[in-house]
């Protein structure tokens, strides 16, 4: 009995053997792509873990410092602020804090400041609070991998979990790192932060303390009478500070009030990069606003998660991340060219064996003549 090759038994297994030794050929063929601006980003986290241990080893070192248990700080960062001193300013995201103690955080603030054009040798405008050490530290790290200056100013207080401290504030953190060689960089202003900027909700002690940790660390102190003038002096420092106010971003971290300025544009201002149409829509006053009528580009630190979920970092990771690990630095993917010729290959031998089948049956029918078997 006449059968095409596409019909033999014999012939189907060697066909279905060879395509799954191609497929194991292919998914063997893993290779581990780096994502753009690797090197920074290992450096970041390098540098980010050294300035969080040399933190944590001066604090172990200090009487005078106010860190939390290390129930709220299970990896022992010494990082974790108290819930509650005079310069808590408002509530926190523990989950949020502890998420930003990761050194790979370092890494995602390279992304973004790429992301946002920033450059090799440029220089960018900063806000910061004490709510999130980690995401300062972080930016700081970037900066320095990047060979970027951060123009830098500083709201001292902090909420829940952040640099609440009364002795060893943010700008205290900053003025260590500096002293031991971390990072060369300092705020060139400060202000006591809290409700329009001046404090509002903290006691009198609170505010003294703010002001004596502003003094102590030699900051201009920046205290205006309303939110208005206290985001009009930032945006004088910043124009006085760099001539022609040639900034290629502005980067900010927290929800400081002279920042985002009204609270709903907490919520409307985008995670992570912003180009400055995208900010029209924000109500009032504030140094985010004024720097996208700029026509430059914002990177905006708040809603951890959402920028976590697009980065694939971890939440609340327990033990400290190891720097370098992850998406965030290199994906595993299959080798283009081999899946590519493995795909072909069976293709090919699908199509070969059709086509001589056909051209079997074609024949077969050609010379097959019915009246012969008469």
């Amino acid at each position: 009995m006449f059968r095409p090759v596409i019909q033999k038994t014999r012939f189907l297994v060697i066909l279905a053997s060879v395509n799954i030794l191609l497929f194991y050929w292919a998914s063997q063929s893993i290779v581990v792509e780096k994502t753009g601006g690797y090197n920074e980003k290992v450096y970041a986290a390098e540098i980010m873990k050294t300035a969080m241990d040399t933190l944590r080893s001066h604090q172990l070192g200090s009487r005078e410092v106010m860190m939390d248990d290390y129930t709220n700080d299970p990896n022992r960062t010494m990082l974790v602020g108290t819930q509650f001193s005079y310069i808590t300013t408002d509530r926190g995201d523990l989950d949020a804090k502890l998420t930003t103690l990761n050194p790979n955080f370092a890494a995602m603030m390279v992304d973004l400041l790429m992301k946002a054009g920033v450059q090799t040798g440029d220089t960018i405008a900063v806000t910061v609070t004490g709510s999130m050490p980690g995401a300062n530290i972080a930016l700081y790290s970037a900066c320095y991998a990047m060979d970027v200056t951060p123009v830098i100013i500083s709201s001292v207080g902090a909420s829940q979990w952040g640099a609440t401290s009364p002795y060893f504030t943010w700008i205290d953190m900053e003025k260590v790192l500096r002293h031991k060689q971390i990072f060369p960089y300092q705020s060139v202003a400060a202000s006591i932060g809290g409700g329009g900027d001046i404090g509002k909700g903290l006691t009198r002690k609170g505010k003294e303390l703010l002001w004596e940790a502003i003094y102590r660390n030699e900051l201009p102190l920046i205290q205006e009478d309303n939110l208005a003038k206290s985001i009009e002096k930032r945006m004088e420092i910043f124009s006085k500070t760099v001539p022609s106010f040639n900034y290629t971003a502005y980067l900010n971290v927290g929800g400081g009030a002279a920042a985002v300025g009204p609270s709903i544009n907490a919520k409307l201002i985008p995670a992570g990069v912003s180009t400055p149409l995208e900010l029209n829509k924000l109500l009032g006053k504030s140094v985010v606003r004024s720097f996208a009528k700029q026509n430059i580009s914002v990177v905006h630190i708040l809603n951890i998660r959402e920028l976590i979920e697009k980065y694939q970092l971890p939440i609340a990771p327990i033990p400290t991340p190891t720097p370098g690990e992850g998406t965030m630095f290199s994906t595993p993917m299959y080798n283009r060219w081999i899946t590519a010729i493995a795909l072909l290959l069976a293709v090919g031998l699908l199509a070969g064996t059709g086509y001589y089948s056909h051209q079997q049956i074609r024949e077969r029918m050609e010379t097959y003549e019915p009246e012969s078997i008469l």
